[in-house]
């Protein structure tokens, strides 16, 4: 079962979020199922989380956000594409979606938007999974990589096949051949007249990454009082010292990692993702959400 909800977030902007599986039903009348809400990174989509979301649904009630600009959601020409504008869409989702208190499992950027979320609306989020995302800034020469990685892309492709294997194998950033990789990005194409190209605007994917590769996101990471696992791949691009250091800065910090993954931990390894994963979910998403009224006496 792949189901479709429109939520309406920041500003307007139309945003299509997604349930993979069927939820598990009410165990008692009125009792719910405890929400997770998945947040991809930039240029994913929520079916990046397909597989995740499908052993979530065994015990929780799991939603994939489609974020502005990117999958099937509304990418308006003049944004904004800001921090705020993608927590204040995360916080409508949640609110739109009657998940609270949510369970927030966030990739890269989407794991910023996640703790950013958690420190704003404390009272939305019960835990967060922050997966391979630097607390750190990267700076100006971060953003001219991927300005002029963006514009070494061989588009359009010709086929769904040259996209695997230009991303998986002949990506100069790919050290070594990585099939995830290519299916990762053969997910984010769409077909047109002259071949296959991203379904994001690139422009407006760097406009997104500008409003946070320059500032250091430790202080708002310092106030998210919620458990929060912060995960990575060993071949990851969130270092492991960084890492253990913002589990210090968390309140209730844990860490874990996942053996030969990289970046895209839940596409390279999905057995240790969830490995790494399900046993922090099972100890923080245990109580029911109850939407009954109290009964007076």
């Amino acid at each position: 079962m792949v189901r479709r909800i429109d939520v309406t977030g920041s500003d307007g902007v139309r945003l299509a979020a997604w349930e993979f599986a069927d939820p598990p039903k009410e165990r008692t009348e009125g009792e719910r199922a405890p929400g997770v809400l998945l947040l991809h990174g930039l240029m994913g989509r929520a079916s990046h989380w397909a597989s995740t979301t499908r052993w979530l649904a065994e015990r929780h009630r799991a939603v994939g956000l489609d974020q502005r600009g990117h999958g099937r959601s509304e990418k308006p020409a003049e944004g904004p594409y800001t921090r705020e504008a993608y927590v204040a869409d995360a916080e409508a989702a949640i609110e739109q979606l009657g998940l609270a208190p949510v369970t927030v499992v966030g990739h890269s950027m989407g794991a910023l938007t996640a703790w950013q979320l958690a420190a704003k609306r404390p009272d939305l989020v019960r835990a967060l999974v922050i997966c391979d995302m630097r607390a750190s800034a990267l700076g100006a020469a971060s953003q001219r990589e991927w300005e002029d990685w963006f514009t070494s892309w061989p588009v359009p492709f010709a086929t769904l096949s040259d996209v695997r294997k230009w991303f998986g194998e002949d990506d100069p950033w790919v050290e070594r051949p990585n099939p995830a990789r290519g299916d990762f990005f053969a997910e984010v194409m769409a077909e047109r007249a002259d071949g296959w190209r991203p379904v994001f605007s690139r422009r407006q994917m760097l406009r997104s990454r500008a409003t946070w590769v320059y500032d250091a996101h430790w202080e708002e990471l310092a106030q998210v009082r919620c458990p929060a696992l912060v995960l990575r791949g060993l071949d990851g691009e969130l270092g492991r010292a960084e890492a253990q250091e913002m589990v210090r800065v968390l309140p209730r910090g844990q860490y874990a990692e996942v053996a030969d993954a990289g970046h895209l931990v839940h596409y390279d390894q999905p057995e240790g993702w969830r490995a790494a994963v399900e046993p922090f979910l099972e100890e923080f998403s245990e109580e029911p959400r109850n939407d009954r009224e109290p009964v007076s006496t």
